[in-house]
């Protein structure tokens, strides 16, 4: 069964109580639904159980089911994105944009994210409540496979912090040699990435050393050398 700790893969679709779905795994359902975007990596993801990769009440779940497990679950607001306050709102000039903002857009006031409300004049209210505060989120879910080679599990570690799919990794005497390709390094994600990758092996697997190692191909290398002669025009 699955327990705290644990490495396993999932596909979910996230549902408001209306039926309205907000999120999935699946190309084809967000394509359906119309909640695609180009920029979002569909397909199966990774999660470490109890980690609070996914939001609480769905990685709860998780625990004492087994691999293969098909069903679905009902999220509160507490164990979700947490409850709207109404209170978490402040109000700004508009001189405090770089652009003139919007109501509906996400924007970011020093380390803090929020929606704008409303614009009263060269007032501007920003929300600073998750979207989906408030809401009751009814995930379905299924667990695909859980990961027992540490190998496996240094491979996803990469995939949850970089969303890089790593060439190959080969783990002796407590040391791991990670394989990417070249093109990670011009991946400020993977750049950032990579430590909290480092920081979570430690933790999980019996590893005293990793090191990264870059695969060089002369398609890729040609790529570089137009990306920054571009750059340099």
């Amino acid at each position: 069964m699955i327990s705290k700790g644990d490495f396993i893969k999932i596909s979910y679709t996230a549902k408001l109580e209306d039926g309205t779905v907000i999120d999935t795994t699946d190309e084809k359902i967000a394509r359906e639904y119309g909640i695609y975007n180009e920029n979002t990596r569909y397909g199966d993801i990774y999660v470490v159980v109890g980690e609070g990769l996914v939001v609480k009440g769905l990685d709860e779940d998780f625990i004492g089911k087994e691999v293969g497990y098909k069903g679905k679950v009902v999220v509160p607001p507490e164990k979700a994105f947490g409850k709207y306050d109404p209170e978490n709102k402040d109000v700004y000039s508009i001189t405090k944009f770089r652009e003139r903002p919007e109501v509906g857009q996400r924007v970011r006031i020093g380390n803090k994210i929020g929606t704008v409300e409303r614009i009263i004049g060269r007032r501007v209210i920003v929300d600073f409540n998750h979207p989906l505060a408030g809401k009751t989120i009814i995930f379905e879910y299924e667990i695909k496979e859980k990961l027992e080679k540490p190998e496996d599990k240094l491979k996803a570690l990469f995939k949850i912090h970089t969303g890089v799919d790593v060439l190959n990794v080969k783990i002796e005497d407590k040391k791991a040699i990670v394989e990417v390709t070249t093109d990670s390094y011009l991946n400020q994600i993977f750049l950032i990435g990579r430590y909290r990758v480092v920081n979570d092996a430690f933790r999980f697997l019996d590893l005293e050393e990793i090191s990264i190692v870059e695969n060089f191909k002369k398609d890729i290398i040609e790529e570089i050398k137009e990306i920054k002669e571009s750059q340099s025009e």
